[in-house]
């Protein structure tokens, strides 16, 4: 297992995992993007005038959220807010609040969230859910060690802050899951969290397919087989504005876990 970074994060690296060949001169070895043959300088530094980090918010009917998570983005952070078929004012709060909105017919987590990453242009993408139960404030927590080069993938590993944050069903499914996915892969990780950072290219570069439920699991599964540091670190997790569309319902929460364990069989 790899070195301790400060404060609460631990980063490790696959027990067995192949190491990437030494670096060309100039070349950061350490890099997610080395590993698949695109190099670019650590820590990432955006053109200027341009963002460092698009936040992509996929959104399904999150009016009443949207503008306190809107104004909170750290500064040089762009959110991109993915409208998922909603039927309330979403979108047009989302840019009354100067949001990039993409809309997205196809219903669906991972529809949403990769029509996000297709219309960041940052060097770094983060995602977040809408619902006000993440802060976007904190969103420096999962981004800062990815644009420093020390990780490839930061999860946020989710610490209520009250009752009624994370209803008691989701969070067994969330620990059977996280079981099974640490004997899949050997990553110490005990959270799937929805706050997680890393490099565009990066994640392009992985060609992820599922479109449900599945895809933040598949981002993991993928971006440990092509040997990245993937690590997480304790973020606040509060209870959400509104109506929960997964993990507030069972209903919700049995389709995750349906696509997650589909997911999961496969790497067997």
């Amino acid at each position: 297992m790899g070195s301790a970074l400060s404060g609460q994060c631990a980063v490790w690296r696959p027990t067995g995992s192949a190491r990437p060949p030494p670096a060309p001169h100039g070349a950061n070895p350490r890099s997610a993007d080395y590993c698949r043959g695109v190099q670019h300088p650590f820590p990432f530094v955006p053109p200027p005038g341009s963002p460092l980090v698009d936040v992509i918010f996929p959104c399904l009917n999150e009016e009443a959220a949207l503008p306190w998570i809107l104004d909170r983005l750290p500064e040089g952070y762009r959110a991109i807010v993915v409208d998922n078929g909603s039927t309330d004012r979403s979108a047009e709060v989302a840019r009354e609040h100067g949001a990039l909105v993409v809309t997205e017919p196809r219903r669906g987590f991972g529809s949403a969230a990769h029509a996000g990453l297709l219309a960041a242009t940052a060097p770094l993408v983060a995602f977040c859910d809408a619902d006000a139960s993440m802060d976007p404030r904190d969103l420096p927590l999962v981004v800062d060690p990815v644009r420093d080069g020390t990780v490839d993938l930061m999860l946020g590993r989710r610490r209520p802050t009250g009752r009624g944050a994370w209803p008691l069903h989701a969070r067994i499914a969330n620990r059977a899951l996280a079981l099974l996915m640490r004997r899949a892969t050997s990553l110490k990780l005990t959270d799937l969290g929805p706050m997680r950072a890393v490099s565009r290219e990066a994640m392009l570069g992985l060609d992820l397919h599922d479109r449900r439920s599945g895809y933040p699991l598949e981002l993991v599964l993928r971006g440990n087989a092509a040997g990245w540091r993937i690590a997480e670190v304790d973020t606040p997790y509060s209870p959400r504005v509104g109506r929960s569309k997964v993990t507030g319902t069972i209903r919700g929460t049995i389709v995750a876990v349906s696509d997650m364990s589909r997911l999961l069989r496969a790497e067997r």
